[in-house]
């Protein structure tokens, strides 16, 4: 997205295909991918029940690309980098944030998405503004999934550092948290900035973004240490990146389409 919904008006949808000798030919090779289909739009169910999303057409791209074939797995977030360190898939994907601590476990591609995180509200919220507002009134609650990057941030850039902070209600998926907001169970999410403009163009006045960027997070694949799968994923990103699939994707799933529920 390249960091900002804004940043991708305008975007071209064209895309010329890589060159083949530009790439290898992994000649059929059986790939077995992990997701939570649980982080619109990134990777979802859509109203038919069919896994869709921008994380899908790239993977669909990548192994036309590589000559792969790819099957999908289902799994919770929470046991996903562990499942994938373990070898028991060849790679996972759910908008997983590059950083060094998982960088101990598992091997990560090159970067394929740059994401600003915010604070989603919702619509009437005129209690706080901004993170230092929502610290100061310890009568508002934030919801988060234990280990993901919103968690953290909430913890040490919005809260006080206590990962046991009551304050925030730990929820199993990023849909529940939603929900727990638009019930009024919680007062605050955090989300990457693509995904949050979805939300609130879906939500017809419902939910808001509110306060300034809290940083931003790189997206990556992850792979079992010592995958001989990293350095074509990083090949075929590079060229996606370079002949505007990228661009293209970002338009589709952040720009044109529409967020349903």
């Amino acid at each position: 997205m390249k960091s900002t919904l804004a940043a991708l008006v305008g975007l071209s949808l064209l895309a010329a295909p890589a060159l083949a000798q530009d790439l290898p030919d992994l000649a059929g090779k059986e790939v077995v991918i992990v997701t939570e289909n649980a982080y619109p739009p990134l990777q979802f169910l859509d109203a038919s029940g069919a896994a869709v999303g921008w994380e899908y057409d790239a993977m669909a791209e990548i192994a036309k690309r590589l000559n792969l074939s790819v099957t999908y797995e289902n799994i919770s977030w929470d046991a996903m980098i562990p499942a994938v360190s373990e070898g028991q898939y060849d790679m996972g994907m759910t908008g997983i944030t590059i950083r060094d601590d998982r960088k101990e476990q598992v091997d990560f591609s090159d970067s394929y998405m740059t994401s600003e995180m915010v604070m989603m509200v919702r619509g009437d919220e005129a209690r706080f503004t901004d993170a230092a507002s929502f610290k100061a009134d310890e009568t508002l609650l934030m919801a988060a999934q234990p280990g993901t990057t919103p968690f953290y941030v909430g913890v040490y850039e919005v809260l006080d550092g206590d990962e046991a902070n009551p304050r925030i209600k730990l929820f199993e998926t990023f849909g529940a948290t939603v929900e727990a907001l638009k019930a009024g169970d919680v007062d605050l999410i955090l989300t990457d900035g693509t995904a949050g403009a979805g939300y609130v163009e879906a939500s017809a006045g419902g939910l808001k973004i509110v306060g300034g960027k809290l940083g931003t997070e790189d997206f990556g694949f992850i792979f079992p240490k010592g995958s001989d799968l990293v350095a074509p994923m990083n090949a075929a990103i590079a060229a996606m990146k370079a002949d505007g699939t990228l661009d293209a994707l970002n338009k589709k799933w952040f720009l044109d389409y529409k967020l349903g529920g």
